[in-house]
């Protein structure tokens, strides 16, 4: 029985390209968060996936992957859910549905209950995963709105996931994804430092990722990020 992630209102991502400082582990895994988030757009590896998966899986927390790549989509027990997103502002198709097509058609172990898609809305064009997928990030309110609902209500992704991507958002497109959305479970993630913008992002979307600040900023700063929206 797998948890249920519609109730989360904080996600911690780490970064498999990534290290934390000695410690830092047992400091997020007790700060309160809902799930840790294996994600990352350069550099991931099944190797440095794994070795993240193993030393998270030890504190028994909900915990999920996010694959940028179909061999990133691993198959393991220790796995809650695999988050599988697609981006909607990008005229690159391998973003889309190529990729996808590709981890499918390569016969991958693949656990179908776990498996939940999401509808990526990239906003920051100088991010990694903005230069990666070609996101136009060029968008309007009425943009994001419109992007919202063929993902919502046309496509029915259960996630539709506003991403910033190491800079803090405008909380009025955020706004605007929110108003647009009907069922499905609204993220943010991007650039959230401190609990004044947890509970800013906290109070539009369903749910907040923080990740960047658990490396930059510390343990202290990902616990008041969790307070402010818990």
């Amino acid at each position: 029985m797998h948890v249920n992630w519609k109730t989360w209102a904080h996600v911690t991502k780490l970064d498999p390209d990534k290290r934390l400082p000695p410690g830092a582990l047992d400091g997020i895994a007790t700060s309160g968060t809902d799930a840790l988030m294996l994600s990352g757009t350069l550099n991931v590896t099944q190797e440095n996936l794994r070795e993240l998966l193993d030393a998270a899986s030890a504190y028994g927390l909900p915990l999920v992957v996010e694959p940028a790549s179909p061999d990133c989509a691993i198959c393991d027990r220790k796995i809650d859910h695999l988050f599988v997103p697609s981006v909607m502002n990008t005229s690159d198709a391998r973003w889309i549905i190529g990729k996808h097509f590709a981890w499918l058609r390569n016969g991958n172990c693949i656990d179908w209950d776990i498996v939940v898609p999401e509808a990526y809305i990239v906003l920051n064009p100088a991010s990694a995963v903005g230069r990666v997928t070609g996101a136009n990030c060029a968008l309007s309110r009425d943009d994001v709105a419109a992007f919202v609902r063929v993902a919502d209500r046309y496509f029915r992704f259960p996630i539709v996931y506003i991403e910033y991507s190491g800079t803090y958002g405008d909380p009025g497109m955020v706004q605007a994804a929110a108003d647009a959305t009907e069922d499905a479970v609204l993220y943010y993630g991007g650039g959230i430092r401190s609990a004044e913008q947890a509970a800013e992002m906290g109070r539009i979307a369903d749910t907040i990722v923080v990740g960047n600040a658990v490396y930059d900023e510390g343990v202290d700063v990902l616990r008041a990020t969790v307070r402010a929206v818990q």
